[in-house]
């Protein structure tokens, strides 16, 4: 280790005590809540035909809204039928609810969304901009037509891995894009055919999702269900998750730190797991994730970064997990980018510690019992330069193909933790982990 990494890990750990004070705090976080107006308007004394598609409905959108505008804020209430539309923005005060039997159904045309002359950029199909007291209720359902684009984002995809592209994300319209608002609220609505992300909150604060459910097919590429980014004050709730990415991912750059953030109790179908990263240029601080259910999810508890995207993440608990063959229950790395991490170890060397060097410390898993029924138990490799310090396994149970691999750790702690591997040893360590202890 050189002597700036030993500086700043002295420092990681010497901060540990004030940094380990907040995540289990978070079980009962209720941000603040949005007040909308009381004044009430129906989509359909705009004009709108909720006839499956036989109507265009997007001016008589814009109209509703403008009129909710007008009176400072209230509800607009989409009623039964389904409204085929294009995308629209919701302002300050205003509530989109949608009562059972309605759906807005979304554009499959392409330059709906454009932005300027160019064909790589796509607006969101519902944005909401530095905006503040909004809500998304009802029972109703958001249908993003996404079939219209998953052929090209796949094509892009693969086009892209086959060069080695840094990116292989195709440009695609987010479904409900929130960005520098406060006070924001999705309850009880169902989104479903996403082009790529279903929701996206970029620097807001005070944000609430409740019992929402978000169905996207397995194979539906870069369908994240909920991606708060360098947010404060996040409450996520009692929804299913059913998506072709990240069931929720964590993790933004170039704004402020990511803080206060309570996922609980949760269903994860398939999808990447709850997730941190792959930026966390951000930072994120004091997060609980807990009382949550992952069934046929690749991963389980996952953290990735790599070099040059990375931040600090610390203070971070997932307690009283259920995970039923997932495909990695834990997998915590700074080795994002690389296929593997066996073959990143093995000739790896330390590297100058710079502000995206990712840093992992103060994490918990707590009261996990998983079948990892298609790779290993799960992964924890920080860096020659920056080892991940400072996590503790308690009270996990986890069957497994293989083991548990750690490297370029330091001050790892397995509390009551039983791994049964069908082959091989339970925990694989090589010499680079430091400080390793068991009590089983």
């Amino acid at each position: 280790m050189n002597p700036r990494t030993s500086i700043l890990f002295a420092a990681m750990m010497l901060s540990s005590a004030g940094a380990a004070l907040g995540a289990d705090s978070l079980a009962d976080l209720m941000p603040a809540q949005p007040v909308i107006p009381d004044h009430s308007f129906n989509l359909k004394d705009f004009g709108a035909v909720g006839d499956s598609g036989a109507t265009l409905n997007t001016e008589a959108f814009h109209s509703a809204l403008a009129a909710v505008n007008a009176a400072g804020g209230g509800t607009l209430v989409v009623p039964p039928g389904t409204y085929f539309t294009g995308p629209f923005d919701l302002g300050n005060n205003t509530n989109l609810h949608l009562e059972a039997g309605a759906t807005i159904l979304f554009s499959p045309k392409f330059d709906d969304y454009r932005t300027g002359a160019t064909a790589r950029g796509y607006r969101p199909l519902i944005l909401i901009n530095n905006a503040h007291d909004v809500l998304v209720s009802g029972a109703g359902t958001i249908n993003g037509n996404g079939e219209a684009w998953w052929p090209e984002a796949r094509r892009f995809k693969a086009e892209a891995n086959a060069r080695h592209a840094s990116g292989n994300t195709s440009p695609r319209p987010v479904m409900l894009s929130f960005r520098g608002c406060q006070r924001i609220r999705l309850e009880g609505v169902t989104l479903t055919n996403a082009p790529v992300f279903n929701i996206t909150q970029n620097a807001c604060s005070d944000v609430t999702v409740e019992g929402i459910r978000i169905l996207n097919p397995a194979i539906a590429p870069n369908t994240d269900g909920i991606d708060p980014k360098c947010c404060q004050r996040v409450r996520i709730a009692h929804c299913y998750i059913d998506t072709g990415d990240d069931n929720i991912a964590l993790g933004g750059s170039g704004g402020p730190l990511e803080e206060d953030i309570l996922v609980t109790d949760c269903t994860f179908l398939h999808g990447h797991g709850c997730s941190i990263g792959s930026g966390t240029g951000c930072g994120v601080r004091n997060m609980l994730v807990q009382r949550c259910t992952f069934d046929g999810t690749d991963t389980g508890v996952r953290f990735k970064s790599g070099r040059g995207r990375g931040g600090l993440v610390e203070n971070v608990t997932y307690a009283d997990l259920t995970m039923k063959n997932v495909g990695v229950a834990i997998g915590i790395t700074s080795y994002y980018a690389n296929t593997t991490i066996d073959s990143a170890l093995a000739e790896d060397k330390a590297q100058p510690v710079t502000d995206t060097t990712p840093q992992w410390r103060n994490i918990t898993v707590r009261n996990l019992t998983a079948t990892a029924g298609r790779t290993r138990a799960g992964l924890i490799a920080g860096l020659p330069e920056m080892p991940a310090g400072n996590i503790t396994l308690d009270n996990v149970s986890i069957e497994a193909p293989t083991g548990l691999r750690v490297a370029n750790t330091k001050g790892i702690i397995l509390k009551n933790v039983h791994i049964t591997a069908a082959s091989g040893p339970d925990v694989i360590a090589d010499g680079s982990v430091q400080g390793l202890t068991r009590d089983n």
